[in-house]
C-alpha cells in the first residue's frame, strides 16, 4: 500500500509516458465511431442499401467494440502487465485494420457486418486495455487519467473527420476505409512495443478528499457481478449511452432532414462538417473536464451535474436546432454533456471493487455501451412514427434525468453502504 504523495515513487516512472500513449492508441481507434455518420449516406448511393440495413453495422461495431472488451481485458491482466498491454494493442490494430480493408471492399451487407465486427473486435482491445492502464497507473488521478484517455477516443476523430470527409468525396467512401484503415494499424503495432502496465497494483490510504474513499481491496470479476452497485451502474451507463449515441449515429441525417446538411457557414465548410468537429472535440473535452472534478467533489454529484445539464441539451436540440449555428451549438452541447460517461463510469467502477482486477472489471461494465447501441435504430422507428426527431430527443432528455435521480438517491447510498461494511471511512 503506498502514501498519499506518490510523485517521487520509482513503481510509477514513466507513467505519464504511459498515459499519452494510451491516448494516442485511443484517437486511432474513433473514426469508425465519430466519423461514421459519413460513410452512410454514400453507403447508400452507391450501394442501394437502406438507411435503417447500414446502421445494423454501426451496432455491430458498438456491440463487438463492448461486449467482447472483458476478453480482452482478462488477457491483459493474465499475461500480465509486462506482456498484457503491449500484445493486445498489437493483435487490436492489426483486426482494426483488416476490418476497414472488409468495409472498403464489401459488395453485400453481410460483408459490411463482418467488417465492422472485426473492426470492432479490435478497437474494443484497445479500448479495455488503455482504460485498465489508466486507472492501474493513477490512482491519484483516476477520474483526469481515464478522463484524458476517453478523450483520445472522444477527440480523436476530430482531427481527421474533414480529411475523411473530403477523401470521401475525391475518391469515394471505399478509398476513405482502406487508406485511413491500413494507417492506423501500422501506427497501432509500433506504438504497442512500449505499452505496459504497473508492476503491482498501486492502491492509496489516508485520502484527503473524502468524496474519494477508495476500497483498499480488490474484487474479482465474479465478486463485482455479485453486486446490486455493479448493475445499477451498467444500468445508469445503458441509458445515458443509448442517448448519446443515438445522437452520434445519425447527426447526419438530421442535419440533412433539417436541410442544412450542407449550408456553407464558416470559410465554406458545411454545417454537418463544423458540426461534427465541434462535437468531437467538445466530447473529447468532457471526458477529462468532468473526470478531474469528478476528483474534487466525488463521482455521483458529477453525474448528477453532467446529467442534468444534457437533458437540457437534449431540449434545446428539439425545440431550438433548426438553424445551422444553433444545430451546431446545441449538438455540441449534447457531445459535451455525454463523453464524460467513459470517464466517470470506469472511476467509480474502480474506486468501489478495486485495482487489481480493473481492466477486466471496467471492461464489464463497459458492455453496457454494447447493449445500448441496438437501441440505436430504435430512433429511426421513433421517427418515423412520429415524423420529427424531436420526440428522439425527448426521450433521451428524460433518460438523463433518470440517471441523475439514480446517481443522487440509489447509486450514493449503495456505495456508502459498501464501504461502511468494507469498514472504510463514507463518502461524506
Amino acid at each position: 500500500m503506498m502514501s498519499n504523495d506518490i510523485s517521487g515513487s520509482p513503481s510509477l516512472s514513466g507513467r505519464w509516458v504511459q498515459l499519452w500513449l494510451g491516448v494516442l492508441c485511443m484517437a486511432l481507434i474513433a473514426n469508425l465511431q465519430y466519423a461514421w455518420t459519413l460513410f452512410v449516406d454514400p453507403m447508400h448511393v452507391a450501394r442501394g442499401w437502406g438507411l435503417a440495413e447500414i446502421q445494423w453495422a454501426f451496432s455491430i461495431f458498438i456491440a463487438t467494440e463492448t461486449w467482447l472488451t472483458p476478453a480482452a481485458g482478462a488477457i491483459v491482466d493474465r499475461l500480465g502487465p509486462r506482456r498484457g498491454p503491449s500484445l493486445t494493442i498489437a493483435a487490436g490494430g492489426l483486426l482494426v485494420g483488416i476490418g476497414w480493408v472488409v468495409n472498403a471492399y464489401a459488395g453485400s451487407l453481410v460483408y459490411l457486418y463482418i467488417g465492422a465486427a472485426v473492426s470492432g473486435t479490435g478497437a474494443g482491445a484497445i479500448y479495455a486495455t488503455c482504460v485498465g492502464n489508466a486507472v492501474k497507473w493513477f490512482p491519484d488521478r483516476r477520474g483526469l487519467a481515464v478522463g484524458l484517455t476517453a478523450a483520445g477516443f472522444g477527440a480523436g476523430a476530430a482531427l481527421t473527420v474533414i480529411p475523411i470527409r473530403l477523401t470521401i468525396g475525391a475518391a469515394g467512401y471505399a478509398q476513405a476505409f482502406l487508406w485511413f484503415g491500413i494507417g492506423q494499424a501500422v501506427i497501432l503495432v509500433i506504438v504497442s512495443r512500449v505499452l505496459r502496465g504497473p508492476d503491482q497494483p498501486i492502491v492509496l490510504a489516508n485520502k484527503a478528499n473524502a468524496n474519494l474513499q477508495q476500497s483498499t481491496g480488490s474484487c474479482t470479476s465474479m465478486e463485482m457481478l455479485r453486486s446490486p452497485t455493479f448493475w445499477l451502474l451498467y444500468v445508469m451507463f445503458l441509458g445515458v449511452s443509448a442517448s448519446g449515441l443515438m445522437a452520434t449515429a445519425q447527426l447526419g441525417p438530421i442535419a440533412k432532414d433539417y436541410g442544412i446538411s450542407n449550408t456553407a457557414i464558416f470559410f465554406g465548410a458545411s454545417t454537418l462538417s463544423v458540426a461534427l468537429v465541434v462535437d468531437n472535440i467538445l466530447n473529447g473535452l468532457a471526458r477529462p473536464f468532468f473526470g478531474a472534478l469528478s476528483d474534487r467533489i466525488g463521482r455521483e454529484r458529477t453525474m448528477a451535474l453532467a446529467f442534468t445539464l444534457g437533458a437540457i441539451s437534449y431540449w434545446l436540440l428539439a425545440v431550438a436546432g433548426y438553424t445551422p449555428w444553433a444545430f451546431v451549438v446545441c449538438a455540441g452541447l449534447i457531445f459535451f454533456t455525454w463523453g464524460e460517461i467513459f470517464s466517470l463510469f470506469p472511476s467509480t467502477c474502480t474506486d468501489t471493487f478495486g485495482p487489481k482486477y480493473a481492466t477486466t472489471n471496467a471492461s464489464l461494465l463497459y458492455t453496457a455501451k454494447g447493449t445500448s447501441a441496438f437501441l440505436v435504430p430504435l430512433a429511426n422507428v421513433l421517427k418515423a412514427y412520429t415524423g420529427t426527431w424531436e420526440s428522439v430527443f425527448l426521450v433521451a432528455a428524460v433518460t438523463n434525468v433518470v440517471v441523475v435521480l439514480l446517481a443522487l438517491f440509489v447509486l450514493r447510498p449503495l456505495r456508502v453502504s459498501q464501504l461502511r461494511r468494507a469498514q472504510l471511512p463514507a463518502p461524506s
